[in-house]
C-alpha cells in the first residue's frame, strides 16, 4: 500500500509559534473589565457566582500538550441557579474532555451531535436534574451550561484540551489567553485561588525559560537539564493579561521523528514529525515587504490596534540591509505610507512609524482592495512578502472572494495572516495563509515583540524545503492529514498525522526543492511498539482531520457534504465541534437510557493512565534533584535511597535510540547523532522526541547551495 502527499504551492513563515491552550478564567458579574472567561448567573440574567478555586496543570509528551483546568465555584445566593461560562477557542486547540462531580463522584462526559445534546440537555432543566453541556458556539468561543447549582452550593468542573506544541527554531511559545471579551460588562478580578503549574521536559536540554508577561510573578524550577517546573499562583487580582511563557531549547537542527499508538486488533495511528534547523540558517536573500495593518473598528478593542503598530516596527527594524517595505492601512479602503518600496533606512522607519501612529480604528473590515493593491508591489527580480495583521473579523460573504482573490497573486507573492489578540477569526486567516503558501500565527500583547519579529523574518528569509512529498510504504498507511504538505520553513516542525494497518519498518521517501536544488531521499522507520504509549495523537489526528475536511468545504462554499463526517470523527474521538458537544449526565444509567455509549469515559481513563506514567518518570526526576542538596548529598547511602525511590515510584525505563543501519522511531543518515537517548514510544519531549537528529540528505544540499 501506498500514500503520497504533495504540496503544489509553497510556504514561508511563522514567527514566534504561539500556543494559546486553555480557556481562562471565570469571573463574577460586578463591573467592566475584560478576560478570558466569564461565568454568568441565569444566562445574564441575574445572580453571582464566586470562584472558590482555578487550577490548571499542563504536561508536555512527544510534542503534544496536554492541559487539565479545575474550577470550583459557588452560588452565594439563597435559590437554585444556572451557570453560563463562556470562553474563547484556544488556538489549534482540541477539547478533549468536560467532567462534572455530581453527589462527591466525577462523571465524565461523552460528545454527542450539538442538536440532541441540546435538547437532552434542555429536558434534564425541567426536572431540575443535574445535566451538563459544552458547546461550541462558533469560531471562536465555547459555551459551558451547567444546572442547577443549589442554593449557597459548590460545583466541581474539568475541561481537558490537546494541542500541539508550536516551535520557532529553538523557542517555544506558550500562550494562555486572559485578554479577551467574550461579555461585556463583567468584572476581570477572580475572587477565588488561580494556580498555573507547567511541566516541561525535554530530551534536548532547555537553556533558558522566562515569562515576557508575568516574569515577576513565575516559580521556576530547573530540576535537570531536561526538566523545568513553572508554577504561579495567586488568590484574587485583575487577571486580563494573557499569560506568556517562553523555552528556549538546546539544540534546534534538522531531524526527523515518528511518535506511533496502537491497540491491539485496531489500526495504528501515528505522527510525523519533519523539522528544518540551526544548520540551514545561513541561507539569506533580500526580499520586499508590503504590511498591511487592519484599522477597522473592531481592532479598538482589547488594544489590537496598538498591538499590531508596536509589531510592525519591530518588524521593520529587523529588515536587511538589501530589503524594502511599504506599510498599508486599510478599513474599507487602503492608504500607503509611501506609495512605493523604500529602503530600510532610519527615515523610513521614522516615517512608518509616524504614519502607523496617525491610523485610528473605525469602519468595517473590507480586506479585498488591500490585498489587490499589495499585489501591485511586485517586482520581477525577488519575491514579494504581503504580511497582513488583522483578527479577521471581515464579512461571511467576502470570505469565498478573498479565496479566490489569493489564488490569483502573482508568482513568487506569498502572502501571511497574524492574528492579532484573541478576539481572531483563526480559520479564516488560517486558510488565507495556507491558500496563498504563507502561514498564519497569532499575536499576544504579553509577549516579546522583538523576538517574535526576529523569528518572523528568519522563516521569511529561509523557507527550506518547497514542493515537499512524503512517501510512506509497507504498513499500509491512509487518512493523512495535511492532504497537500505545506513547505517546510526553518526552525518550524511540519507535523503529519495518519492510520495505518500493518506494523513492522516501512520505507519512507521525502522529496523537496530546497533552493533551486532538488532531494530525492529513502529512510527507514519503525511502526512498531506503538502499544498505547501515546495515545494523544489519536484525538489530535482526528481534530487536524476534521479540521482538513472543514477547510476543504469551505473552499467550495458549502459544508453539508462533509457534516455527517464531522460528526462522526466528533462522537468517535471525544472531540467538540461546530456539529457535536459535551453532554455529562448524572450517572451511567441515564447514559445508557439516551443510548450514548460510554467512549470518552474508556479513552480519558487510558490517557490520564499515560499520563500518570509520565508524571511518575518527573516525579523521579524532581526526587533525584531534592537528594543532591544538602551536606550528604553524594554519600553512598543517599544513592541508595535514590534508586529504591526510583524503583518504587516504577517510573519507565527510557526507549534506545535505534542505530544507524537499523529501522528506528528516528532518522540519523549520516553519522550526526545528537546527545541523550529517547525515543517516540513514550518520551516526554517538546521537540517532537526526534527532530534535532540530521537528515544528511537536507544538510549535503544546502552545502551545494552555499558554493
Amino acid at each position: 500500500m501506498r500514500h503520497t502527499a504533495s504540496i503544489r504551492h509553497s510556504l514561508r513563515t511563522q514567527w514566534i509559534a504561539m500556543v494559546a491552550l486553555v480557556a481562562g478564567l471565570a469571573l463574577v458579574p460586578a463591573g467592566v473589565g475584560d478576560a478570558a472567561g466569564l461565568l454568568i448567573a441565569d444566562g445574564g440574567f441575574g445572580g453571582v457566582l464566586e470562584i472558590e478555586e482555578h487550577s490548571v496543570e499542563v504536561t508536555f509528551n512527544n510534542g503534544i500538550v496536554v492541559t487539565e483546568v479545575t474550577q470550583v465555584f459557588r452560588n452565594t445566593e439563597n435559590r437554585q441557579v444556572e451557570a453560563l461560562y463562556t470562553f474563547p477557542v484556544p488556538k489549534g486547540a482540541s477539547v478533549a474532555n468536560f467532567s462534572m462531580w455530581i453527589n462527591g463522584t466525577e462523571m465524565v462526559g461523552e460528545v454527542v451531535e450539538k442538536e440532541r445534546a441540546r435538547e437532552i440537555y434542555n429536558s434534564y432543566k425541567q426536572t431540575r436534574r443535574d445535566p451538563g453541556l459544552l458547546e461550541q458556539v462558533d469560531f471562536k468561543t465555547f459555551e459551558m451550561r451547567i444546572f442547577p447549582i443549589g442554593p449557597n452550593a459548590e460545583q466541581r468542573v474539568q475541561i481537558a484540551y490537546y494541542q500541539e506544541l508550536d516551535f520557532d527554531h529553538d523557542w517555544a511559545t506558550y500562550v494562555y489567553p486572559l485578554a479577551t471579551v467574550t461579555h461585556s460588562g463583567l468584572d476581570s478580578r477572580t475572587r477565588g485561588r488561580f494556580a498555573m503549574n507547567l511541566n516541561v521536559a525535554s530530551e534536548v536540554p532547555i537553556v533558558a525559560i522566562e515569562s515576557p508577561s508575568h516574569a515577576d510573578d513565575f516559580v521556576i524550577a530547573k530540576h535537570a537539564a531536561d526538566y523545568v517546573q513553572a508554577s504561579l499562583e495567586t488568590s484574587g487580582g485583575d487577571l486580563n493579561r494573557d499569560v506568556v511563557l517562553a523555552f528556549q531549547m538546546g539544540r534546534p537542527h534538522t531531524g526527523l521523528d515518528l511518535v506511533t499508538s496502537k491497540s491491539r486488533g485496531e489500526d495504528g495511528f501515528f505522527q510525523l514529525t519533519l523539522t528544518a534547523g540551526k544548520e540551514l540558517e545561513d541561507l539569506v536573500e533580500a526580499m520586499d515587504y508590503v504590511f498591511v495593518m487592519d484599522i477597522s473598528g473592531s481592532m479598538g478593542d482589547d488594544g489590537k490596534l496598538a498591538l499590531s503598530r508596536n509589531q510592525i516596527s519591530a518588524f521593520v527594524d529587523e529588515l536587511g540591509d538589501d530589503d524594502r517595505f511599504e506599510v498599508m492601512s486599510f478599513n474599507v479602503n487602503p492608504e500607503t505610507a509611501f506609495g512605493q518600496l523604500q529602503a530600510v533606512e532610519e527615515v523610513t522607519r521614522q516615517d512608518a512609524g509616524a504614519f502607523l501612529n496617525s491610523r485610528r480604528a473605525r469602519g468595517g473590515t473590507v480586506l479585498r482592495p488591500a490585498l489587490q493593491l499589495a499585489y501591485k508591489y511586485k517586482s520581477d527580480d525577488r519575491p514579494l512578502n504581503v504580511v497582513i495583521l488583522s483578527d479577521g473579523m471581515t464579512d461571511q460573504d467576502e470570505r469565498n472572494t478573498l479565496l479566490s482573490l489569493v489564488s490569483q497573486r502573482p508568482s513568487s507573492t506569498r502572502v501571511y495572516c497574524i492574528g492579532v489578540g484573541n478576539e481572531v477569526n483563526r480559520p479564516l486567516l488560517q486558510q488565507i495563509a495556507e491558500d496563498a503558501g504563507g502561514l498564519a500565527a497569532f499575536l499576544s500583547r504579553g509577549d516579546d515583540f522583538t523576538r517574535q519579529a526576529k523569528a518572523f523574518r528568519r522563516k521569511l528569509v529561509r523557507p527550506v524545503g518547497t514542493n515537499l512529498e512524503i512517501t510512506i510504504e509497507d504498513v499500509g498507511v491512509y487518512d493523512i492529514t495535511p492532504a497537500e504538505l505545506p513547505n517546510l520553513f526553518h526552525g518550524s516542525p511540519l507535523r503529519i498525522y495518519g492510520r495505518y494497518r500493518d506494523e513492522g519498518p516501512a520505507k519512507v521517501r521525502i522529496q523537496a526543492t530546497l533552493g533551486g536544488e532538488l532531494l530525492d531521499q529513502w529512510v527507514e522507520l519503525d511502526f512498531s511498539d506503538g502499544r498505547n504509549n501515546n495515545p494523544e495523537i489519536e484525538r489530535m489526528w482526528a481534530f487536524n482531520r476534521i479540521q482538513q475536511l472543514l477547510r476543504e468545504a469551505d473552499r467550495t462554499g458549502s459544508r453539508a457534504s462533509v457534516v455527517d463526517e464531522v460528526i462522526r470523527l466528533g462522537e468517535g474521538f471525544s472531540i467538540v465541534t461546530e456539529y457535536t458537544s459535551f453532554l455529562v449526565l448524572e450517572n451511567d444509567a441515564e447514559y445508557e437510557r439516551w443510548k450514548i455509549e460510554r467512549r470518552n469515559a474508556l479513552r480519558i481513563e487510558r490517557d490520564r493512565e499515560q499520563q500518570r506514567r509520565v508524571r511518575s518518570r518527573l516525579e523521579k526526576l524532581r526526587s533525584n534533584a531534592a537528594a543532591n542538596l544538602g551536606p550528604d548529598a553524594n554519600s553512598a547511602d543517599n544513592k541508595q535511597r535514590l534508586a529504591q525511590a526510583a524503583d518504587a515510584q516504577g517510573a519507565p525505563a527510557q526507549p534506545q535510540r535505534q542505530q544507524p543501519s537499523r529501522p528506528g522511531r528516528q532518522v540519523d543518515i549520516g553519522g550526526n547523532r545528537s546527545s541523550g537517548g529517547g525515543g517516540g514510544g513514550g518520551a516526554l519531549d517538546p521537540m517532537s522526541a526526534g527532530i534535532a537528529i540530521l537528515i544528511a540528505g537536507l544538510v549535503f544540499a544546502i552545502s551545494r547551495i552555499r558554493k
